[in-house]
């Protein structure tokens, strides 16, 4: 029932298409990666210093000394979504980084039901197919040293892929600009620019196909959908210390605030820019185990009464490290505290060069 109800979600998506140019799009590259940065809420653009920086800030790519792989997998939604992530990264010089990840988000085996019913009204159950949805996201990130002393940039090249079975499929090219800044008191700061060009999604529609499921709404939807989805630039600013206590002990602070360019229902609104503010804290010991944990995604929820009610998303998790294989594990969510889907998120992350010490 759920993945008859999704189908139709879909459905409906894809005739969305035809009433405008939609402005937001790929909202699945917002959910994030690596169980390390969920368990902080996401708080990580200023202190992110490994290959997973090629999706969080690119500019902490140069932190790596070594190759490093890191791989993630989510489910989401009672396990009817499944999510991820693979990310390869390496030094080039002592002045300069690259890297490469890959992202799926999406949904298989769902029932494709346009054809249940035959041209002469009978239902056979032996037209019912399988399909999937998926999201696509390959990205290739290059970071630099900057002739100032504590000054990092990078850039991510990313293309998008979206495919709706074989009903419709899109491609999008997007670009992000990141940099990072450590002061002489182990100050940290990050601020990415996303889609800083405005990434676009052109969509080919499947006209023999759409001539099937075009009258799932008697009367509407008769002509084929536009085919131009744009994702619009957004941007994330954070700050990040380090506090280390009788040399055992280790504790990060850190916070964002991601904008969006446009009025939406985040914590501070205005018609300019809406910001969303996350705060996360990072316990360590030894640098071998660690407690994570975070609070973000406040929004400003109109209630049925419209009486306003502030919603938040909090997340925790604990990582463990030992001679370059790293464990991190995160219980977070899409929506808010009041919402009963939590997800476990898993991610492993190989250093190598500690193989080669």
């Amino acid at each position: 029932m759920k993945k008859k109800l999704i189908f139709i979600l879909l459905l409906s998506n894809l005739f969305c298409l035809g009433q405008t140019i939609r402005k937001y799009s790929n909202e699945f590259l917002n959910i994030g990666v690596d169980a390390a940065a969920l368990g902080m809420s996401n708080a990580v653009t200023a202190q992110t210093a490994d290959v997973n920086s090629s999706y969080w800030n690119p500019a902490g790519l140069l932190h790596m000394e070594d190759q490093q792989l890191s791989v993630m997998h989510a489910s989401y939604f009672a396990n009817i979504a499944q999510y991820d992530y693979a990310a390869f990264g390496m030094p080039i010089d002592n002045r300069s980084a690259w890297g490469v990840s890959v992202i799926r988000f999406g949904v298989d085996d769902i029932l494709n039901t346009t054809q249940l019913i035959d041209t002469q009204g009978n239902i056979d159950y032996n037209r019912i197919s399988l399909f999937s949805t998926a999201d696509y996201a390959f990205t290739f990130s290059y970071a630099r040293a900057l002739p100032v002393d504590g000054f990092n940039y990078g850039v991510n090249a990313k293309i998008i892929r979206r495919v709706i079975g074989n009903f419709a499929s899109s491609w999008g090219v997007g670009f992000d600009i990141g940099a990072q800044f450590e002061s002489s008191n182990d100050w940290k700061f990050g601020l990415l620019l996303r889609d800083v060009t405005t990434t676009y999604n052109t969509w080919t529609i499947n006209e023999e196909e759409y001539e099937k499921i075009k009258n799932a709404v008697p009367g509407e939807n008769q002509e084929l959908p536009e085919t131009t989805e744009i994702t619009a630039p957004k941007a994330q600013f954070g700050i990040s210390k380090k506090y280390i206590f009788h040399y055992d002990y280790s504790l990060v602070a850190a916070t964002n605030l991601n904008m969006q360019f446009t009025q939406t229902n985040d914590l501070i609104s205005t018609k300019m820019v809406s910001i969303d503010p996350a705060i996360g804290f990072e316990f360590g010991y030894t640098d071998l185990a660690f407690l994570r944990a975070g609070v973000g995604n406040f929004q400003q929820i109109t209630q049925i009464d419209n009486t306003s009610k502030l919603s938040f998303q909090p997340n925790i998790g604990i990582g463990f490290k030992y001679k370059g294989i790293q464990i991190d594990y995160a219980l977070t969510d899409l929506g808010n505290q009041s919402a009963a889907l939590y997800s476990n998120v898993f991610s492993l992350k190989i250093d190598f060069g500690a193989f080669r010490r």
